[in-house]
């Protein structure tokens, strides 16, 4: 269920649009939270911050571009998105992170889903990518569930790599590409990496997974191997290169700080 063009629909002009609440959590994004609010602005009927505690001006430059701002104590990922789901006016919520920006053909599709009420889904996936070193990494994209019903999904309540929660929802598809602008040096990845590998491991060790051997032998290579070559990132020279063995390394953390969390 792709939506690619506006197509004209029968007495368009009397169909009400559907609105759509965005909603931003922020930590000390002032860097980099313009972008991310003004490639909104033209499909959003309102933009919903949740600020973590920030220490910088993003608060203030979040409501001096006319969000709805909202100061909530770091509570986790999903937790802070699910609060300001709670917080938005509107039913179907929008999520972006405050390192992101949308590019004119999802921006065009939303749009133009507004306009559409006939396409019956709960939920929306689209295209990410990122950036690495000296560009994009554009090879297989990624897919993530962004645009949702909030009266009928929410976002699961994980440590780490939280999303809404489908089950058997149907799920459309918009064209365009989300462009995550992540990376800022290889220091501040190595950073992220330790500290999404502790939540993801607590979470992995929370629902009874164990460290296994063969798991810390097997998945690194395998997930070099995944990024490396089914992904295509050996197109895209030493930042193809340099981020697969980043990400078999985040697999490789993962799987020893499971190791030891146990007794």
């Amino acid at each position: 269920m792709d939506l690619l063009t506006k197509s004209p629909l029968p007495n368009a002009s009397t169909i009400p649009s559907r609105q759509i609440s965005v909603v931003i959590i922020a930590l000390n994004e002032a860097e980099r939270i313009t972008n991310t609010i003004q490639s909104c602005q033209t499909f959003a009927d309102e933009i919903v911050v949740v600020d973590g505690g920030s220490q910088d001006n993003t608060m203030q430059i979040a409501q001096t571009l006319g969000c709805q701002v909202y100061q909530n104590p770091w509570s986790g990922y999903a937790k802070q998105r699910n609060q300001g789901a709670a917080w938005a006016k509107f039913d179907w919520i929008f999520f972006i992170d405050a390192d992101e920006t949308i590019d004119q053909q999802l921006n065009t599709a939303l749009l133009d889903w507004k306009q559409c009420p006939h396409i019956e889904a709960s939920a929306f996936s689209c295209d990410r990518i990122g950036d690495f070193l000296d560009g994009w990494l554009q090879g297989r994209p990624e897919s993530h569930i962004r645009l949702y019903n909030k009266t009928v999904l929410q976002i699961n309540d994980a440590l780490v790599h939280e999303r809404v929660e489908v089950n058997t929802a149907p799920v459309g598809r918009l064209s365009g590409t989300i462009l995550h602008q992540g990376f800022r040096n290889i220091s501040e990845t190595v950073i992220r990496f330790n500290r999404y590998t502790d939540l993801d491991a607590q979470e992995s060790y929370s629902q009874g997974q164990r460290f296994n051997h063969w798991r810390l032998l097997l998945k690194p290579p395998a997930k070099f191997l995944q990024m490396y070559l089914w992904n295509y990132l050996w197109q895209q020279g030493i930042s193809g290169l340099a981020v697969s063995i980043l990400w078999s390394y985040y697999i490789f953390l993962k799987e020893i700080k499971l190791y030891e969390l146990e007794p």
